[in-house]
């Protein structure tokens, strides 16, 4: 099976709705005509099957039906996120050599030079240019999604068909308590508060094909109209950024998100801390979850049942692994699983073999623990736990402590190069107010930790900083951090 009969299942009612983008409700017949045009549009280009396909277009119903488009033509899919800087742009350009690009009037000069097919009010034009690159992929690669490149370079994944499918179907049977039995009553639409140019609004809309529910489509986050959205939808259950959370528990004229009563975090760690927060203001259970580009998609996480017994008690934990899926914490506190499924590598030529075990299990590259009831607490990346002096420490661990300071609004932990001691953790702190910036005082943030943590764990420095440099997603970007040190 291809991610394509999603779209394209031959017992599909043509008329339902699909795709809900701003004023606009289209039908599966709309969408799908609007993914045979491009389909269309890509064999007149020269794109066979295999060929990569890069898409650089705004949230809405087009990259919803260029991702269709792109599979229908056996092509493999290449999103490109419209905020790109030049160097990025080339720079994935470059390790994944798209044939051609798919994108708006407005964008397209950013890819002179190339062919490429534009988007349209009446359908898709072709730009003539020179086809590039002559990789062609395994008809199993659906997609090359880049990693969040939050401590280091984007690495672009190749996701299969079948991988991803395998993934959706094991987070389904733990969402219905074990088994595969549709419910009776039409599914809720699904609410995507995240560009469609990551892997987290990708694979969303994929979840909702795979459980025939339309999508509701943001153009990007913004709090009054993510509770509106909620409201006219009557949305019970939807994802979100740790990021997006923390805004809504923050803006003040957001009182209500009825009927919501399930939120599944995504895309970041969710710490504790703010998981309670945005519990105890509106009243919505938090789930967890956990999963990496490599593997696919969401391999931990909790279900309803799981809340109503264990919400209180395992607050913070990812979840318990989904079916089919074992895990172990090995040396030091790394977590290993075993999957169903993996990625096929890396476009640019890179394989896995480096984080596989001889047997199989899968190196993540996080630090762990499993409860005895089976439940997954994530405690930091092996990449960005800091090295001082040969005692380790955890940047979450110390980064609750300080948001205890009630001036704290956020705050990031990083390791910074120390000529002595390898490695010494330095705290980025923003105030929760511009008033209350001086009131974040050093010395007061210095002896919270000293009462929570063991001496070696304290910052040698607090700076305050008007906002934390993150992605998208909201993943806080390390490597930015560092360098202001």
């Amino acid at each position: 099976m291809s991610l394509a009969d999603l779209l394209f299942a031959a017992d599909a009612d043509p008329d339902e709705p699909v795709v809900h983008a701003g004023e606009r409700t289209w039908s599966r017949a709309e969408l799908q005509g609007r993914a045979q045009g491009l389909a269309a549009a890509l064999a007149a280009v020269g794109v066979g099957p295999g060929r990569p396909v890069g898409v650089m277009l705004p949230n809405g119903a087009d990259p919803v039906a260029a991702l269709f488009g792109t599979w229908r033509a056996g092509a493999v899919y290449v999103p490109l996120n419209p905020r790109l800087t030049t160097s990025e742009l080339d720079s994935i350009l470059g390790s994944v050599e798209p044939a051609v690009i798919v994108t708006t009037a407005e964008q397209a000069p950013r890819f002179a030079g190339r062919a490429a097919v534009v988007a349209g009010d009446d359908g898709w034009s072709t730009v003539p240019g020179p086809v590039f690159g002559d990789r062609v992929h395994d008809p199993d690669v659906a997609l090359i999604q880049f990693t969040s490149g939050t401590t280091g370079p984007p690495k672009p994944v190749l996701l299969r068909h079948s991988g991803v499918l395998t993934l959706l179907d094991g987070v389904l049977a733990k969402l219905r308590g074990g088994t595969k039995v549709k419910p009776a009553a039409p599914p809720m639409p699904n609410l995507i508060p995240v560009s469609l140019s990551l892997w987290a609004g990708i694979y969303n809309v994929l979840f909702a094909l795979r459980v025939g529910a339309p999508v509701v489509i943001m153009d990007g986050f913004d709090t009054h109209e993510f509770a509106a959205l909620v409201q006219r939808f009557a949305i019970r259950s939807t994802v979100l950024p740790p990021a997006a959370m923390t805004m809504l528990a923050d803006d003040e004229a957001i009182t209500d998100l009825a009927p919501l009563r399930f939120v599944r975090s995504i895309t970041a760690p969710l710490s504790p801390l703010q998981a309670r927060r945005f519990k105890d203001r509106f009243g919505i259970a938090v789930l967890n979850s956990y999963g990496q580009t490599e593997i696919g998609g969401e391999i931990i996480g909790w279900n309803a049942a799981d809340s109503r017994e264990h919400g209180e008690t395992k607050l913070g934990s990812v979840g318990r692994p989904h079916d089919g899926v074992e895990v172990r914490v090995v040396g030091d506190g790394e977590l290993w699983v075993l999957t169903p499924a993996l990625s096929a590598g890396y476009a640019d030529g890179g394989d896995l073999s480096d984080r596989l075990s001889p047997d199989g299990w899968f190196r993540t590259g996080d630090f762990a623990r499993v409860d005895a009831e089976g439940f997954v607490w994530i405690e930091g990346r092996v990449s960005s736990m800091i090295n001082r002096g040969g005692l380790k420490i955890a940047p979450g661990e110390v980064e609750e402590v300080v948001r205890l300071h009630p001036a704290v609004a956020d705050v990031a932990v990083v390791g910074v190069p120390d000529d002595r001691l390898g490695e010494v953790p330095w705290a980025f702190i923003v105030a929760r107010t511009s008033a209350s910036a001086g009131a974040v005082d050093a010395a007061e943030l210095e002896m919270l930790c000293r009462k929570h943590l063991a001496p070696y764990k304290v910052p040698v420095r607090f700076t305050t900083v008007d906002a934390l440099p993150r992605n998208e997603v909201g993943k806080v970007l390390v490597r930015d951090l560092v360098a202001r040190s």
